[in-house]
């Protein structure tokens, strides 16, 4: 399928810089037999007692640095961790090479350990586990998607966070849930919905464009997803028992229809996927 089939206007009046308060006054289309302006609040309104919404319930981390290599300054986007060592878009890329120090703060840098043909390097931090996440935590930016033009504020450290995130390891927030109240959780709950989590790292690919004419060309990025079997066996029986399955964005549609069977039975996973969902798929 071409591209281009999927442009569209978007003014820039119509994008939002600063998220909407409380989070659950945000606008959403209800799509029936009429459109509909409803707003996210009203979502136990349009569901039943039994039915199931999926959340992805991955943290995101401050993934964004800035730093020096010698006197040049250098900006790096983690993008996925493998072992000890992180795969990172780093801009000025090119100027980089193995073993440069690239210093964020004192106490707190990475050595290059080489450049990958993505176009990614892969660095080593000379901090790991709950070191490092604290080191991120201080020094680390949040990576707010290219569309909004404004410098991170304290704030998005909350705001771009949905309220049940628990699994750090994004490095973007799987937005669809940042609309999400602990207030609007309640009265699903009180509603009788049933709410079931999985999660899916969000990779810094996520902000990659397509550069293809045709989708078939593209090559999309991979993200490590989990699925429990508690989580596989709640969805499966929602499904039984005729109630809907409602996934909440476009990250736990990616993983449930990763852990899913060629009979439609969910089942429970843990590893990468790089699934490219297409009108016909």
């Amino acid at each position: 399928m071409r591209v281009d089939a999927f442009d569209f206007e978007l003014p820039e009046s119509a994008i939002a810089h600063h998220p909407v308060e409380p989070r659950d006054a945000a606008r959403m289309l209800h799509v029936s037999e009429t459109l509909a302006d409803r707003v996210v609040s009203e979502l136990p309104d349009m569901l039943q007692s039994g039915d199931v919404l999926v959340l992805n319930n991955s943290k995101v981390i401050p993934a964004r640095l800035f730093g020096t290599r010698g006197e040049g300054k250098v900006e790096v986007l983690l993008h996925k961790q493998e072992g000890e060592l992180w795969r990172v878009f780093a801009r000025p890329a090119k100027r980089l090479k193995p073993d440069d120090t690239i210093r964020f703060a004192d106490g707190f840098s990475a050595r290059v350990v080489d450049k990958l043909p993505s176009g990614e390097v892969r660095i080593a931090f000379d901090a790991s586990g709950s070191a490092l996440f604290a080191q991120l935590q201080q020094h680390g930016h949040m990576p707010l998607p290219p569309y909004i033009k404004r410098e991170d504020e304290a704030a998005d450290h909350t705001r771009y966070q949905t309220v049940y995130a628990k699994h750090e390891g994004s490095v973007a927030a799987p937005t669809a849930g940042l609309h999400f109240t602990e207030q609007l959780m309640q009265h699903l709950q009180e509603k009788g919905v049933e709410i079931a989590y999985v999660t899916l790292h969000v990779g810094a690919g996520t902000f990659q464009p397509v550069k293809v004419e045709d989708t078939k060309d593209h090559v999309m990025h991979s993200e490590y997803a989990e699925v429990e079997q508690a989580t596989a066996d709640q969805i499966n029986a929602a499904k039984a028992r005729g109630n809907n399955v409602m996934a909440v964005g476009t990250t736990s549609l990616r993983i449930l229809e990763s852990a899913a069977s060629s009979e439609g039975q969910l089942q429970p996973w843990a590893a990468e996927t790089d699934i490219f969902i297409t009108p016909g798929y």
